[in-house]
C-alpha cells in the first residue's frame, strides 16, 4: 500500500505573517438588514461616534430624498412628529424632511480571539486579529422623540383646558425624607442592578470619529498596515510552533466541566433551589425573607406532601406565634456580632427591642411608634425597620399588625398555641426586668367588646332617620328650649361612637377642652335597624351639615368629621351641639341634607381608609347646574378618574350644545381635582 505522503503531495507552501499594527483597533462592521450586493460604500456618511470601551458605534447616513422609491410625504410626516412645527438648532432633521438615518451597533460576539481578518498579496498571507464584530442596525430613537413630544402635546392640551384658578389650587406637599445609610450587601446589590450598569455605561463619552471612504486617501494609507511590517522569524513567534506544541492546540487535553450557576443578587433564591435543602433551613430562609406568614401560606410554599408535623417542628425553632400567624425570631434575623445597618447598634440590643415590640402585637392589634420608642430606646430608624417588618401605618390608629388573627390555626392546635403562650410569658418576664417596666405598664390591654353591626342599606337609614326625626320633633324642641335659657356651664363634651366593623375608624372628636370618644351607656336609648343612639340630628347639625356642602360640593366623610371638630372647637361650652353625634348619625345628616354618597370604584390597590373611600355630594340645591353635576357624578360611580375630554362629551351628551366650556370649568373647580392629566373627585387622590 501507498504512503500518505505520496498520495497527498504538497502542492503549495504560503508563508503565514501576523500583523499587530492595528491589533486593537480592527473592527468587523457587519450589515445584517441589506444583502452584501447593496452596500453602503457609495452613500454619504454624515457622522461617526464610538464608545471605546463598550464597543458601541454610531454612523448617520444620508438618504437620497430624490429618488423614486422616497416618499416624500412619509419624509415630512415623520420630521413633523419628530420635530414639531418649530426651528431649532436641537432638531433632527433641518431641512423639515427625514434625509437621514441612524446606525447603532450592538456585540456579534463579546470573544473575538478566534477570528482575524487576512489578506493575500504575493504568496504571503497576512493576519491581523479583530478587536470586535459589530453588527449594524438601523436605530429607531427618532421614534422615541416623536412619542414624547405627543404626550407633552397632549398634557398640554390637558392642563391648558383648566382655568388658572385650577392650576393653583394643585399644590402638592413635598415631603423631605433623608437616606438611609447603605449597607455592604445592598451597595452591592446595587453594583449589580441593571439600571447602575445602565447608567455607567450611559456615562462614558462618545469620541467623535471622521469617515473615510473605501477610495480615500487616508483609507489607502491605513490599508496598509494590515500587512506585517516585520518580516523576520523572531517577530512572528507566535505562529512558530513545535509539532507538540501545535499538536495541543488542535487537540487540547479535555477539561473537566464545571457547571455554571445563574448569577442572581446574593438575597434571592429560587423556588426550585429551595428545595434541595432540609426542611429545617427551607422553613428558616421562607421566615427570613418573609418575616411574617400564616401557616397554611408556609405550607404550600413547601413540596406537596410535606408533613405538617414535621414544619410545626421546624417553624417553632425560627418563629414565635403572634395573633395565630407565625414571626421570624428576632435572633434569626439579628445574629450574635451582627449590627444594625442605619445606626451600628449591636444584635443583642437590637433583639431587646424587636421582642418587646412583638410582645406588644401579642396583646393588641395597634401600637404607637411613640410609645415603643420610649420603652426601647433605639433610633428612630430602628424603630421604623421593627414596625415595618411586621405592621402597616393606620391614620389615627398607629401601627396595625400586617396580618389579620389566624384563630382557625390557634383553633387545630391548641397544644402550640399553649406552649407559645407560655414562651411569651417567660419572655415578659425578661422585659419586664430589662426595660424596668411595672407590673401596669405589661398589663393587655383588653379592647371593649363591640356589637356587631348590621349592614344596612342607604335608603332604609334615611328613611329610619326621617321617622326618628319625626317622633322625636317635639322632645328635641322641649331639649333645645332648655338648652338656650341655661344649662351647666363646661359641661364635658361627649360624642357616641357607633359599633363598628373592622373595616371602618371611629370618628375622632375630641379636643382640646376635654371632650373625647366614648361608647354610649348601658340606659342609652339604641336604634334598632342600626345599634347606636336613636338621636335624630338636631337643626343645628342640618344647618352645619347643609352649608358645608354649598361651600365644598364634595366631601368624604373623614373630611366631613375635621370640619365638624373644627367647628366644635369654636363652639361655646354646653351649645346644643355637644351631644351624642355618631359616625351614622352624621352619614344620616348628610343624606336629609339634599346629598347622596357616591359610590366611587376605587382600585383595588388603594391605601385609602374606609372613611376615606364613603364619598358625598350635593345632589340638588335648587339650581339648573345641578343637572351638570348629577351627570359628572354618574360618571365617577363608574370611573375613578377620567380626562376631561369624557366629560365634555357626556355632559354634551346629556345636555346639548349648550354646554359651554366655562361651564365645564366651573364644574371641575366645583368637584374636581386635577394629577397627572386626569380627573379626580376631590379627596380621593392620596397624598
Amino acid at each position: 500500500m501507498a504512503s500518505g505522503e505520496d498520495d497527498d503531495p504538497i502542492i503549495q507552501e504560503i508563508d503565514v505573517y501576523l500583523a499587530k499594527s492595528l491589533a486593537d483597533k480592527l473592527y468587523l462592521f457587519q450589515y445584517p438588514v441589506r444583502p452584501a450586493s447593496m452596500t453602503y460604500d457609495e452613500v454619504t456618511h454624515l457622522s461617526a461616534k464610538i464608545k471605546p470601551k463598550q464597543q458601541k458605534v454610531e454612523l448617520e447616513m444620508a438618504i437620497d430624498t430624490m429618488s423614486p422609491n422616497y416618499c416624500r410625504s412619509k419624509g415630512e410626516q415623520i420630521a413633523l412628529n419628530v420635530d414639531g412645527t418649530t426651528s431649532e438648532d436641537s432638531n433632527t432633521y433641518s431641512v423639515k424632511m427625514m434625509d437621514k438615518q441612524t446606525f447603532s451597533s450592538i456585540q456579534a460576539t463579546t470573544n473575538t480571539s478566534r477570528y482575524a481578518a487576512a489578506v493575500f498579496r504575493k504568496g504571503e498571507l497576512h493576519l491581523t486579529p479583530l478587536h470586535g464584530i459589530l453588527q449594524m442596525r438601523p436605530s429607531f430613537s427618532y421614534l422615541d422623540k416623536a412619542d414624547s413630544k405627543h404626550r407633552e402635546r397632549e398634557a398640554a392640551n390637558e392642563g391648558g383646558d383648566s382655568s388658572q384658578d385650577e392650576a393653583e389650587d394643585d399644590v402638592k406637599q413635598i415631603t423631605v425624607r433623608f437616606a438611609r445609610p447603605e449597607s455592604e450587601q445592598a451597595r452591592q446589590r446595587r453594583f449589580q442592578s441593571y439600571e447602575f450598569l445602565q447608567k455607567k455605561q450611559a456615562e462614558e463619552p462618545w469620541v467623535h470619529l471622521h469617515y473615510h471612504g473605501m477610495k480615500d486617501g487616508r483609507s489607502e494609507h491605513e490599508r496598509q498596515y494590515l500587512f506585517c511590517q516585520s518580516m523576520g522569524v523572531s517577530e512572528n513567534t507566535e505562529l512558530v510552533k513545535t509539532p507538540s506544541e501545535y499538536l495541543a492546540m488542535l487537540m487540547p487535553p479535555v477539561a473537566e466541566e464545571k457547571i455554571v450557576k445563574p448569577v442572581g443578587p446574593s438575597n434571592v433564591l429560587s423556588m426550585a433551589q429551595l428545595r434541595t435543602l432540609p426542611l429545617g433551613e427551607q422553613v428558616r430562609t421562607l421566615m427570613k425573607n418573609v418575616k411574617v406568614m400564616p401557616f397554611a401560606n408556609l405550607m404550600g410554599l413547601l413540596t406537596s406532601g410535606t408533613d405538617s408535623t414535621a414544619v410545626l417542628r421546624c417553624v417553632q425553632q425560627v418563629a414565635m406565634l403572634v395573633q395565630g400567624n407565625w414571626v421570624v425570631k428576632s435572633d434569626v434575623l439579628y445574629p450574635k456580632s451582627s449590627y444594625s445597618p442605619y445606626s451600628g447598634v449591636p444584635a443583642e440590643v437590637l433583639c431587646r427591642g424587636r421582642d418587646y415590640v412583638m410582645w406588644r402585637f401579642t396583646q393588641e392589634r395597634s401600637v404607637l411608634r411613640k410609645e415603643v420608642a420610649a420603652v426601647i430606646k433605639l433610633p428612630p430608624e430602628d424603630v421604623k425597620d421593627f414596625l415595618e417588618q411586621m405592621s402597616v401605618p393606620r391614620v389615627n390608629r398607629g401601627w396595625e399588625f400586617l396580618l389579620p388573627s389566624d384563630t382557625e390555626f390557634v383553633r387545630k392546635h391548641p397544644d402550640v398555641a399553649q406552649r407559645q403562650y407560655m414562651l411569651w410569658l417567660g419572655i415578659q418576664a425578661k422585659l419586664e426586668k430589662v426595660f424596668n417596666l411595672s407590673k401596669e405598664d405589661m398589663m393587655a390591654k383588653r379592647q371593649e367588646p363591640q356589637m356587631e353591626a348590621v349592614q344596612v342599606s342607604g335608603e332604609q337609614r334615611l328613611k329610619a332617620a326621617r321617622e326618628l326625626a319625626r317622633e322625636k320633633e317635639a322632645s328635641l324642641q322641649k331639649d333645645l328650649d332648655q338648652r338656650h335659657q341655661g344649662g351647666p356651664k363646661g359641661a364635658a363634651v361627649q360624642v357616641k361612637e357607633e359599633p363598628l366593623s373592622d373595616a371602618e375608624e371611629p370618628m375622632d372628636t375630641s379636643l382640646p377642652n376635654g371632650s373625647l370618644n366614648g361608647y354610649p351607656g348601658a340606659g342609652s336609648p339604641t336604634d334598632p335597624l342600626n345599634g347606636h343612639g336613636s338621636h335624630a340630628p338636631t337643626q343645628e347639625l342640618l344647618d352645619f351639615v347643609g352649608a358645608t356642602f354649598r361651600k365644598h360640593f364634595v366631601l368624604t366623610l373623614s373630611e366631613v368629621k375635621r370640619l365638624f371638630n373644627l367647628h366644635l372647637a369654636s363652639l361655646p361650652p354646653g351649645h346644643c351641639l355637644f351631644g351624642g353625634i355618631s359616625d351614622r348619625l352624621l352619614q344620616d345628616t348628610i343624606l336629609l341634607s339634599h346629598c347622596r354618597q357616591i359610590l366611587v370604584p376605587f382600585p383595588a390597590q388603594s391605601s385609602a381608609a374606609a372613611d376615606e373611600q364613603k364619598v358625598f355630594a350635593v345632589w340638588e340645591t335648587g339650581e339648573t347646574f345641578d343637572k351638570h353635576r348629577q351627570v359628572l357624578f354618574e360618571i365617577f360611580m363608574k370611573n375613578y378618574r377620567v380626562r376631561r375630554s369624557i366629560i365634555q362629551t357626556r355632559l354634551t351628551q346629556e345636555l346639548g350644545d349648550a354646554v359651554t366650556k366655562a361651564d365645564v370649568d366651573r364644574l371641575l373647580k366645583e368637584c374636581c381635582m386635577s394629577y397627572g392629566g386626569m380627573w379626580y373627585l376631590k379627596g380621593t387622590v392620596q397624598s
